[in-house]
């Protein structure tokens, strides 16, 4: 099966800068449509950006993240700059097998275990 493990979170402050990492393992990378989701305490989980060539990104990350992927590496990466308070959250690498159209918020079937981004004020 397809495993997904993140890296990357941590404390920083308003205004910093952070990147995220995920690694894939078990199928060919290019198969896997990724994205990143993020869930703060007592929300519900949202999808911040997804990436197939093209990349898709949330209202709210939009200029401040960017979502990359290194097929060679089997790593989708996810740069997040002007971070603010409101990006706290635990934050989910997602993976799903490639169909013919491209659907970049769509339904996700695997997951990693989540790493912590917190944004003090």
């Amino acid at each position: 099966q397809v495993q997904l493990v993140e890296s990357g979170g941590g404390l920083v402050q308003a205004g910093g800068s952070l990147r995220l990492s995920c690694a894939a393992s078990g199928r060919t990378f290019s198969e896997l449509d990724m994205a990143w989701f993020r869930q703060a305490p007592g929300t519900e989980r949202e999808v911040v950006a997804a990436v197939r060539w093209n990349a898709w990104y949330a209202d709210s990350v939009k200029g401040r993240f960017t979502i990359s992927r290194d097929n060679a590496k089997s790593t989708v990466y996810l740069q997040m700059n002007s971070l603010k308070p409101e990006d706290t959250a635990v934050y989910y690498c997602a993976a799903t097998i490639v169909l013919p159209i491209w659907d970049p918020i769509g339904r996700y079937g695997y997951w990693g275990q989540g790493t912590q981004v917190t944004v003090s004020s």
